[in-house]
């Protein structure tokens, strides 16, 4: 039997006073490995980006004040003095009454201050004419006008997506530092339990949660480690969890922790270091059975076998330690509100969490109906779920009509 159910409010209260997540450490990694990390530093500009001063435009580079009074009627006559190509130094000099062929990217010679698009210009032999005047700096894009030598650029904790590793690779960096990634051995226990790929015999059923857990740990920047199927024999499981402990920054099991004969998780968590088990169950629903401990400074999550349970509890519970883990800022679940398609009731004493799916009526408004939990093992509910309602122990049940808060899964639209 369960000792005492914790609310999930004290459930987190415990957990944080028993284990204080932090980055696991910090490493160098190659620009092309680099998405998706996050930063460990600041990163300031070694370069003026641009590092030269550059033309916007195909045209001619000239001498601004040369180009006054310059129209349609009456162009300004220029002498060629040769052209500038992308990728090379330029070979010459813009003086007064002078210009220079030039291409979109390429430096801006010196003596030119800005540049004549090609449309409003016509070259006859060796003179350009020139039909609109342009003022100082027009068309030219100067040197550390997108990023300036010294700018801190890119702040510590950042998200490291292909905007930021485009900024990286404009100021010449090969390598970045970023957190490591948290390594979190995943456990699944079960005598029914077979691994994807393997016969399947009467009886059996494959092996779920430890794919869309592992799933779940890559989405919050952890590193899954899958240790496979452990069946319900306590020596073996305890050898289990001690080369998952050896080997990790933190465990995850799943099966095992409710109050059958088999369920002997808690039991071999209650041995294997101090403090042990920490948290025996949770007034909540689904995911009563949870149960947590912390070994010699590792924390190990214990999880229903019920898929649905299972990944909503990581979600309630592990995944913002994982986050914390990994350096990121955990993202918030986006919130909706929606109209209750039918009455809800929630488990007597405790927390309760509805997964419900999204429509709108012929007025656009949303309607969240419940999606049928099937019994143990559907893992259905999540895949059609938008979203859940989180119902209070106190509240006896949500009428139909009533307005609620739809907290979304992550990328899940309304």
């Amino acid at each position: 039997m369960f000792r005492k159910l914790l609310s999930l409010e004290e459930a987190r209260q415990t957990l944080k006073e028993s284990f204080s997540p932090k980055p696991v450490g910090v490493e160098k990694v190659q620009l092309s490995e680099a998405l998706d990390r996050v930063l460990a530093e600041d990163v300031v500009a070694p370069i003026d980006v641009p590092p030269f001063d550059r033309s916007t435009v195909d045209g001619y580079a000239v001498k601004a004040v040369d180009t006054f009074g310059a129209d349609e009627d009456r162009p300004v006559a220029l002498k060629f003095c040769g052209q500038v190509a992308v990728g090379e130094p330029p070979s010459v000099v813009v003086e007064r009454g002078m210009t220079a062929e030039i291409a979109t990217g390429a430096p801006l010679p010196k003596g030119a201050d800005a540049v004549v698009m090609v449309e409003y210009s016509i070259r006859r032999d060796g003179t350009i004419f020139v039909h609109r005047p342009v003022s100082e700096g027009e068309n030219v894009m100067e040197a550390g006008s997108d990023i300036h030598k010294g700018e801190t650029i890119l702040r510590k904790g950042q998200r490291l997506a292909s905007r930021e590793i485009g900024v990286l690779a404009a100021l010449g960096l090969t390598e970045v530092s970023v957190y490591k990634r948290p390594r979190i051995a995943i456990i699944s226990t079960g005598a029914e339990i077979v691994e994807p790929g393997k016969p399947i015999s009467p009886g059996k059923i494959y092996d779920i949660n430890a794919h869309t857990l592992s799933a779940a740990v890559l989405e919050c920047g952890g590193e899954p480690i899958n240790l496979g199927v452990i069946p319900d024999e306590r020596n073996q499981l305890e050898a289990a969890v001690k080369k998952a402990l050896s080997s990790s920054d933190a465990v995850i099991t799943s099966g095992g922790v409710s109050v059958g004969p088999k369920d002997m998780i808690p039991q071999v968590l209650g041995t294997l270091g101090k403090p042990g088990v920490i948290i025996s169950g949770m007034a909540v629903k689904p995911g009563k059975p949870t149960t947590i401990a912390v070994i010699d400074g590792k924390p190990v999550f214990s999880l229903p076998g019920h898929p649905t349970s299972s990944l909503l509890m990581f979600h309630m519970i592990v995944r913002p330690v994982i986050c914390e883990m990994a350096g990121r800022t955990e993202e918030t679940s986006q919130i909706v509100k929606a109209v209750a398609a039918t009455k809800m009731f929630p488990a007597r004493g405790r927390r309760t969490f509805v997964m419900v799916n999204l429509t709108r009526d012929k007025r656009g408004k949303l309607i969240a109906s419940p999606v049928p939990t099937g019994l143990s093992g559907a893992i259905t509910t999540l895949a059609k779920a938008d979203g859940f309602v989180e119902i209070e122990e106190k509240k006896q049940f949500i009428n139909e009509g009533e307005e609620v808060t739809v907290y979304l899964f992550m990328g899940k639209k309304s």
